[in-house]
């Protein structure tokens, strides 16, 4: 199955990339595509996306979450089921000084916009339990014995830490040419240089690793993770946007590389994800309108709403 599933990747990929390489302009369909909304609305929308990030980054390191960094901050349920990580301590020292930008962004945002602290943090989720539910589903609904920990291995949070720096980047891509005002732009763009170098780090720990086993279990780190990208795709469907740390000769950078530490286009630029996709990533149900997984109560903000509203799934 998983040989089948790599196999659809790889010649959706190619067919997309010999479009562009032609010069074509397909449009892509209405759920690949932006939602129409406000700058503000916006930010407030990738809000959600910074908060998940910081939170799990820092209760997963030190202990705490964003209000035992700067109290006051952020105002809402605390998030179901983090903990401190068996992490390494130099991944230890990366992940809070991660989670510890993510607080600064959302200060940044405060005093940049007309969004006021406390800023609304969602419902999170980050039970081991539902990140062992998804890694099966990732295995193809292959429960693994013993039940994957994302807590209990440097090696396991990666892939987390990786996927919540990647969706985060995307969005930020996908809004910044719609931003209006210049101190607005200066701050998306600013998050979104930060964001996507964290993300490069963070794959390059996981890069480092690649043809190591993911203990106590067979597959490799390189598998896994070429596995979650697939998953994550066929959740958002707006085609190939997240890869494995290797790619066939043919789909590396200048087709000269098999190495694929930051996974990008056919001209290596990064893929940018609108609001429906990073929703359905998300929840975990392919439906932006149904949340769920990480999400359980949906987003918070005017944005969300709407697209509940209209039933823009």
């Amino acid at each position: 199955m998983a040989t089948r599933s790599c196999s659809y990747a790889f010649l959706l990929l190619v067919a997309f990339q010999s479009a562009v390489m032609k010069g074509d302009t397909v449009r892509p369909p209405p759920q690949c595509r932006p939602v129409p909304a406000s700058t503000l609305e916006k930010i407030e929308f990738v809000l959600n996306l910074i908060v998940y990030r910081a939170e799990i980054f820092l209760r997963s390191s030190v202990g705490r979450g964003i209000n035992g960094i700067s109290p006051g901050l952020v105002q809402g349920p605390v998030p179901i089921g983090a903990t401190v990580a068996e992490l390494d301590g130099e991944i230890r020292d990366i992940i809070e000084e991660f989670g510890l930008s993510g607080v600064g962004h959302i200060r940044a945002i405060v005093n940049v916009t007309e969004i006021k602290a406390p800023v609304a943090r969602p419902q999170l989720n980050f039970s081991r339990q539902l990140f062992s539910d998804l890694i099966d589903v990732v295995l193809n609904g292959s429960a693994l014995t013993p039940p994957f920990d994302v807590y209990g291995a440097t090696t396991n949070f990666l892939f987390v830490a990786a996927d919540a720096s990647s969706l985060l980047q995307q969005y930020l891509l996908g809004i910044i040419p719609s931003v209006v005002g210049d101190a607005e732009r200066r701050l998306v763009a600013g998050i979104a240089l930060k964001v996507a170098a964290e993300f490069g780090v963070i794959r390059a720990q996981l890069y480092g690793r690649a043809n190591s086993t993911v203990s106590p279990y067979k597959f490799t780190v390189a598998n896994l993770t070429m596995l979650i990208s697939q998953l994550v795709n066929q959740l958002a469907g707006c085609g190939v946007k997240d890869e494995g740390l290797m790619v066939p000769l043919q789909l590396g950078a200048e087709n000269r590389t098999t190495s694929n530490v930051v996974p990008a286009d056919v001209y290596s630029l990064a893929s940018p994800r609108y609001e429906r996709e990073l929703l359905k990533i998300l929840f975990g149900t392919g439906n932006a309108t149904r949340p769920g997984g990480f999400f359980p109560s949906g987003f918070n903000g005017t944005l969300f709403r709407r697209i509940q509203t209209q039933g823009l799934s």
